[in-house]
């Protein structure tokens, strides 16, 4: 993981954070974990996404597998070819709002993902750094060696992020296994 001062994040960075906390948001407002990115391409958005592991009941639907599913579907109703989609996954980048998880950062990296900036560090489940760092290495097939990952920035608007998280563990959350602390309705 590169420091964002040292690594010269583009200056629209910000504003691409920004559509992830709005995504971290509304996944705080529907009782998630309020986690949210964007997949940006060529400087415009292309997917989004945001945590629906509570109403789903499923520990996979973390925010970047729900971006990444849609972007997919989309690409295979306009009937893009596998190359198509390696090609164009190659050159885009994530804006998540807290580092993406073991699950999540290999994912990413088996898909090819260019590049992938996040706010604050998971340090109890994180892909990027703060537990294993999926991101410096590929985790494609063997048949493909060389492919380096993918570059990974942390400490985009982080004080944001924690600040999220921070309300929804104070409110509590419904969907923790019994017994639980009373949820606080806002």
């Amino acid at each position: 993981m590169m420091d964002l001062v040292e690594s010269g994040v583009p200056l629209d960075s910000d504003a691409f954070m920004e559509l992830a906390i709005q995504e971290a948001k509304g996944a705080l407002d529907r009782l998630e974990v309020p986690v949210g990115c964007v997949i940006v391409e060529n400087k415009k958005v292309i997917a989004s996404g945001s945590n629906r592991t509570n109403e789903t009941r499923n520990a996979t639907r973390h925010a970047e597998m729900e971006a990444i599913d849609g972007l997919l579907q989309q690409w295979q109703r306009d009937g893009l070819s596998e190359s198509e989609v390696a090609k164009r996954i190659s050159e885009c980048v994530l804006y998540v709002t807290c580092e993406p998880c073991i699950m999540c950062a290999s994912a990413l990296s088996y898909l090819g993902l260019k590049e992938v900036y996040y706010g604050c560090r998971n340090e109890k489940f994180g892909g990027c750094g703060s537990v294993l760092s999926l991101h410096a290495t590929s985790c494609t097939p063997s048949n493909n060696a060389g492919i380096a990952g993918f570059k990974c920035f942390g400490g985009l608007r982080a004080s944001e992020a924690v600040s999220l998280f921070q309300i929804f563990y104070e409110r509590g959350n419904p969907n923790a296994p019994r017994p639980h602390r009373a949820v606080v309705h806002p």
